[in-house]
């Protein structure tokens, strides 16, 4: 009996949260109010506080359950001993891609809402943010170490150089500026991996 009564409340917690998407993807998360998401969720106003304090609470929601599987794919291709460095690298910019390709409202929020506000919910984040940072740099440096990679550059500037292509890239899909078809986000896996890495590779 507990199980059956829990499942509709679940429900609602995810309806209020992909309702959330829509509307700060739609007209960003400062033009939002409550009211917005409750009416795209289709539920009472009254309800979206029952699950959340406010819709900073909604953004926070959203941007950590993403976040957190970002995390747990980089930390899986590190842990790969069959993995090269620069496959690691590859699978990560291949699970951001992806995600955007399947998820492209919520990458927006993310990218636009969160990791470029620097002065509100990016600071609020700083430590999640800096985390996926430091996993590439690891990478990077383990690469330095065995020889993959040239010794001469800081593994934090090289994590900031991958990010920072892959953010560019994102940016330009979200703001229609470059195609966007599946053979573009498949190119631009290899393409921004290729980009850092040949960057990278020792002279």
């Amino acid at each position: 009996m507990a199980s059956s009564k829990a499942a509709p409340a679940i429900d609602k917690r995810r309806q209020i949260l992909e309702a959330a998407i829509r509307v700060f993807a739609r007209q960003g998360f400062h033009s939002t109010r409550v009211a917005d998401i409750a009416d795209e969720a289709g539920v009472a106003y009254g309800l979206v506080y029952h699950y959340f304090k406010s819709k900073d609470e909604v953004l926070n929601e959203l941007f950590s359950e993403r976040w957190s599987l970002l995390l747990a794919a980089i930390d899986e291709a590190d842990g790969s001993v069959e993995l090269t460095p620069r496959a690691k690298l590859e699978a990560a910019a291949g699970f951001i891609v992806d995600s955007y390709r399947h998820d492209p409202e919520l990458m927006k929020v993310i990218i636009v809402e969160v990791t470029r506000a620097a002065n509100s919910f990016g600071r609020t984040h700083l430590t999640e943010i800096r985390r996926a940072y430091d996993s590439i740099a690891r990478i990077v440096a383990e690469g330095q170490e065995s020889g993959d990679f040239r010794r001469d550059i800081d593994p934090a500037f090289a994590s900031m150089a991958f990010y920072g292509a892959i953010e560019q890239l994102l940016s330009g899909w979200i703001f229609d500026l470059i195609p966007a078809s599946d053979t573009d986000f498949e190119q631009a896996k290899s393409l921004v991996t290729a980009t850092i890495c040949d960057g990278l590779e020792p002279r």
